[in-house]
């Protein structure tokens, strides 16, 4: 493991993420519509039409997306104690698509898929916290306990949440009207080609700030959960109410990223995993710095889905399991 000064990383990731973002914004088939950002003199040029109501609000919506599903898979890794965790593998991000494709079914608008997104993200961790009650929620005991039931007993029913909510999706798509079918099939990939709203890509953007605010409150608390439940509760830490928050926390960042992009996979495992490596385990330099590295991997991500095959566009999500896959894999040999 590298072990570089924080500082460095987060100033790092930063640059990234502004360098990423103006190369969402600057490329295209449209050329100079970076410029059209600075120059308000032409506000009716075609080029401020597609900065404005395509490019910009794709770019935040992919940036996003990102942030939360990185702030995500870094609190569930830190919850479950087991680097493997992620919304996706978990199942709460196909919950989640569940949610939102049954709201998307019944005819509600963008608003209706949101809470239909949040509902099935917090059923499906409800259904693996319930079933891993008595290792989360039971007695105080040790972290090398828990560490052994999560690296099996709860990845696995995470998977087969996940497998579920596949059947689950499966059947919705058997339902579904032709017509919708190819949109829908996208979404389900992870593409952000319908993120055009302006509003809720900023929406999505001060959501990302607030739920990344409550998450690092509890960075300390997180941190001693990680040496096991009876030791942070003897230093003061509220251990449920602590797993309850982080919970909460993680199903809205879900819900939300999945209502932008669809069902984007790996974000949250690579991301966290990724700048562990750099700066530690240390929850209140590592939610940071996984945050911007997600948006950084989506926002480029993105970048290229639309870009390399254009006219045609690839579902982004594709390109992000085919980063996320070997990473697992590699990963799980190592343990």
């Amino acid at each position: 493991m590298l072990s570089l000064p924080p500082h460095r990383v987060l100033l790092a990731l930063l640059l990234a993420s502004a360098l990423s973002f103006m190369l969402a914004l600057a490329m295209g088939s449209v050329p100079g519509v970076l410029a059209a950002l600075f120059d308000t003199t032409r506000a009716d040029d075609a080029r401020s039409a597609v900065l404005w109501q395509l490019r910009l609000p794709r770019a935040i919506s992919a940036f996003a997306a990102g942030g939360l599903l990185a702030l995500s898979g870094c609190l569930l890794q830190a919850l479950l104690r087991n680097p493997l965790a992620d919304a996706y593998v978990l199942g709460v991000s196909g919950g989640a698509a569940v949610g939102a494709l049954l709201a998307l079914l019944a005819g509600a608008g963008l608003v209706g898929m949101q809470a239909g997104s949040a509902l099935g993200a917090f059923a499906t961790l409800a259904a693996l916290f319930w079933l891993a009650r008595r290792s989360f929620f039971g007695p105080l005991h040790t972290a090398a306990r828990v560490a052994a039931e999560a690296s099996t007993g709860v990845l696995l029913t995470g998977v087969m949440l996940a497998a579920f909510a596949a059947a689950l999706l499966s059947l919705l798509l058997s339902l579904a009207p032709d017509a919708q079918m190819r949109s829908i099939m996208f979404w389900l990939l992870g593409d952000l080609a319908g993120a055009t709203d302006l509003r809720a890509a900023l929406a999505a953007l001060v959501l990302l700030a607030v739920l990344f605010a409550a998450a690092s409150t509890q960075a300390r608390p997180l941190n001693l959960l990680l040496r096991g439940d009876l030791q942070a509760f003897v230093q003061g830490v509220d251990v449920r109410r602590v797993r309850r928050r982080l919970v909460l926390v993680s199903a809205l960042a879900t819900a939300t990223a999945v209502t932008l992009a669809g069902a984007v996979g790996f974000v949250g495992f690579v991301a966290p995993h990724l700048m562990r490596r750099l700066v530690g385990n240390d929850q209140r330099v590592l939610m940071p710095c996984a945050l911007l590295a997600g948006a950084v991997l989506v926002l480029l991500a993105d970048t290229i889905a639309r870009t390399a095959v254009a006219p045609m566009q690839l579902p982004v999500g594709v390109l992000t399991a085919l980063i996320g896959v070997p990473v697992f894999i590699g990963l799980v040999r190592r343990l």
